[in-house]
């Protein structure tokens, strides 16, 4: 049954990061075979917002190199990334929910970022609140 208090938080996917041994080679793969743009770090595909259309959002797909620690603490190869809204409320409903928290959250200039563990699983899901503009792809 669906939390009624927590609608509206999670509005979609943000992107899939996964540990590659040659994550330039990965970039390439998808931008030569599939056309997808690409900028140094991911594979980027942009829309508009449904709700605001001259808002630009975006997903990405990032490779990470094999031995990278930012999918800790977990031991998967990859992580899912959520988009949100109201982080700061989400994160507050979370913790009263007694949510496994990675970190603290942090702002950066792409956006607000906390990361909580899904315990079934012993997935690591980053919650995205973005505040910037689609980067524009190559």
């Amino acid at each position: 049954m669906i939390d009624d208090t927590l609608a509206g938080h999670v509005v979609g996917l943000g992107g899939i990061f996964f540990k590659s041994d040659d994550g330039d080679a990965t970039l390439k793969w998808y931008a030569d075979t599939l056309g997808v743009k690409t900028d140094p770090y991911s594979a980027l595909f942009t829309f508009r917002e449904e709700d605001d259309p001259e808002k630009r959002g975006y997903n990405l797909i990032a490779p990470f190199k094999a031995d990278t620690d930012y999918l800790k603490p977990t031991d998967k190869d990859f992580m899912i990334n959520l988009r949100v809204r109201d982080l700061a409320g989400l994160v507050e409903k979370l913790k009263a929910k007694n949510v496994e928290f990675v970190d603290e959250v942090v702002s950066t200039p792409e956006g607000n970022f906390a990361w909580i563990v899904e315990p079934i699983n012993n997935i690591k899901l980053e919650l995205w609140e973005q505040t910037g503009d689609a980067p524009d792809p190559q």
